[in-house]
């Protein structure tokens, strides 16, 4: 195949939402020359043109924040040029452990988020690619020589030392051969909208922040209520089905709002991108699972908790992110290597942030030592994101006794 361009990086980072971003942005901070290729034309995927705009719980439900490093990075600068809706008793900083049970979250604008991504990647010297696809892979004995995209130029070859997919897909994993495992998902499709109750809700507050009213296609909950009888998941890995999927969302959402008056509601704005959240990971060297809960991990990059349930605490060890037959690509975000009800805490936003934020410590790690993904130095990599305010172990002391852990799923739309 003729190229029309040739470009070599230390880092390239496949998908632009929340972990490619943090991935680009550790590395470059790291003094590695990143690529980051994007095949929309924002940044941050589910996080903002999926219109899921939402940090979901960061703390253990108890008044400690689980979740810190680069996911309390973005969250601050989610809501740095746009509205927010961070809890009054988070404003000043950590309640403390047993001071409130109101959960570390906030909403945010999407599209400033987004905007506020770019413009930090571009003060870090990141090559963002946008409206770029990769469309083929380099890859032979467990090594990635090179990807291929395509974009309006046509067809690019780039060569990296290390490559992190974060398409939310794992396809470049895919298509370098690398073993992965296919989920499923409900029926669900959300947009922004704006009424006239909205409208007023806004004039009456002074709050842009509640102008959005929620439109839905599909309506199922994270636990499938609502999921049509009958109707299979959506794994989203074909693209008919992907095509179907949209299509039928989007004429059911249409159907939903022809009888209300056209006059007292518009949508102002669809999803951009299927908002699946469990299509394709790694399978990883470790695969995180439900039971894990509470298990300290010699490897661990990052503690994170259950964004739905208080107490609920987990490690994620590296091995979550690399499969050791390839020794230079690294799985983040919904494309790590968790199982089940795992798979849902470890692919929301914060902890995506924090595996991304790992994958671009590591990958810098590894080609300043001149050495394999594989081979790294866990402390090392360890000691580096903890100077960065990453929790690496949680404390035992916030592990609740059999009686009071909270069984309970709090909320049913993330």
């Amino acid at each position: 195949m003729k190229f029309k361009k040739e470009l070599g990086f230390d880092i390239a980072v496949a998908g632009g939402g929340v972990a490619g971003a943090a991935a680009a942005v550790q590395a470059a901070r790291a003094g590695m020359k990143v690529v980051l290729i994007e095949k929309a034309t924002q940044l941050g995927g589910l996080a903002t043109i999926g219109l899921i705009n939402y940090f979901v719980p960061m703390c253990n439900g108890r008044g400690v924040q689980i979740i810190k490093g680069m996911a309390d990075e973005f969250l601050r600068l989610s809501m740095k040029y746009g509205f927010d809706t961070l809890p009054d008793e988070w404003k000043n900083g950590e309640p403390g452990f047993g001071n409130s049970t109101v959960r570390l979250v906030s909403r945010y604008s999407a599209p400033i988020f987004s905007l506020a991504l770019l413009e930090l990647l571009s003060d870090l010297g990141v090559t963002v690619m946008f409206d770029t696809v990769v469309t083929g892979t380099n890859a032979q004995d467990g090594h990635i020589f090179d990807i291929q995209v395509y974009n309006k130029s046509g067809f690019s070859k780039i060569s990296a030392k290390v490559f992190i997919d974060a398409t939310g897909d794992s396809d470049l994993l895919y298509q370098a051969g690398v073993p992965t495992v296919t989920g499923g998902n409900y029926h669900t499709y959300i947009a922004f909208g704006a009424t006239i109750d909205s409208c007023k809700r806004v004039v009456e507050t002074g709050d842009i922040g509640k102008l959005n009213h929620g439109f839905s296609g599909g309506n199922s909950t994270l636990y499938g209520k609502g999921h049509p009888d009958g109707m299979p998941l959506w794994d989203g890995t074909d693209g008919e089905q992907v095509s179907e999927y949209l299509i039928q969302n989007q004429i059911e959402m249409l159907s939903k709002i022809k009888d209300s008056d056209r006059r007292s509601r518009d949508i102002t704005l669809l999803p951009i991108m299927p908002q699946f959240r469990t299509t394709r990971h790694i399978d990883g060297d470790y695969t995180l699972k439900e039971e894990d809960a509470y298990r300290h991990f010699e490897d661990s990059v990052c503690a994170i908790c259950d964004f739905d349930r208080r107490d609920y605490l987990f490690e994620v060890p590296y091995r979550t992110m690399i499969n050791s037959g390839f020794d230079n690509i690294l799985a983040v975000g919904r494309c790590a290597s968790a199982m089940g009800y795992a798979w849902d805490v470890l692919r929301v936003i914060p902890p995506a942030i924090l595996t991304g934020q790992a994958s671009g410590a590591a990958a810098a790690q590894a080609i300043k030592a001149g050495q394999s993904i594989l081979d790294i130095d866990i402390k090392l990599l360890q000691n580096k994101l903890e100077s960065e305010n990453v929790m690496i172990h949680f404390s035992d002391e916030w592990i609740p006794t059999a009686e009071k852990k909270d069984a309970k799923y709090e909320s049913d739309h993330i």
